[in-house]
């Protein structure tokens, strides 16, 4: 995935977004900006998104002092997910086939924006993808892999989302009536925006999950998405 023009306005409006998250001081705010353009312009647009986006908010880090920008909208997103839970749940019980039903809800988390949505908009959201038709449906072949697969790969989005993922989790399981040997649960190595780390798995709990392990990807260290994604394809 390379670089488009657009990409590069977006990174502004993050940079812009995570400044104000982390400050009300619109002179420290005015610098941020001033500092990403400045990096945009020395950076190769060549580059993947991830490897730019690093770049920007670490940017933003450093002129802020605030380390995870997000943290408090990710603590409110997660906690929000965790009382939807006991519903998730009855929901999936309650269906014809519950690990469809879960699929769904997780797309549904995958949409749905916790940290703006009110309880109308997120049940009506639940609602919707529970309901309509999938515009590619490979449910058969998911379904097919759950129940044959001796190990998970799953790669975690945003904080909020992953309660939706750990129910999916948990239903496939009952699915196959028996653990996976192994779950791989792939998380960021470092806070950007509001995408899942350790903090936030460990904080929903994700970590009670039979047989389950983490791994991170575009950590401080390494920001190569390919090469982080190589390593625990591996």
């Amino acid at each position: 995935m390379k670089i488009r023009l657009d990409c590069i306005v977006c990174f502004m409006r993050q940079a812009l977004k995570a400044s104000r998250l982390s400050t009300s001081d619109k002179k420290i705010q005015e610098k941020v900006l001033r500092s990403v353009m400045e990096e945009l312009l020395k950076l190769d647009w060549s580059s993947t998104p991830p490897e730019l986006a690093h770049r920007v908010h670490s940017v933003v880090k450093q002129v802020t002092g605030v380390k995870d920008p997000y943290r408090e909208v990710k603590r409110m997103s997660n906690d929000y997910a965790l009382k939807l839970l006991p519903r998730l749940k009855k929901i999936i019980e309650e269906s014809v086939d519950p690990l469809e039903t879960a699929a769904r809800l997780a797309i549904a988390g995958n949409v749905i924006d916790f940290a703006v949505y009110d309880d109308l908009q997120v049940e009506e959201t639940m609602m919707k993808v529970l309901n309509q038709d999938f515009a590619i449906n490979d449910y058969e072949a998911f379904r097919e892999k759950t129940l044959e697969s001796k190990n998970l790969l799953f790669f975690a989005d945003n904080a909020g989302e992953i309660v939706f993922d750990k129910a999916l989790i948990e239903t496939m399981i009952e699915a196959r009536s028996k653990p996976y040997d192994r779950i791989t649960y792939v998380v960021k190595g470092r806070p950007i925006l509001n995408d899942a780390t350790l903090e936030d798995v460990e904080y929903v709990n994700l970590t009670s999950l039979s047989n389950i392990s983490f791994e991170t990807i575009l950590s401080e260290e390494n920001v190569d998405y390919d090469k982080s994604t190589g390593k625990i394809s591996r």
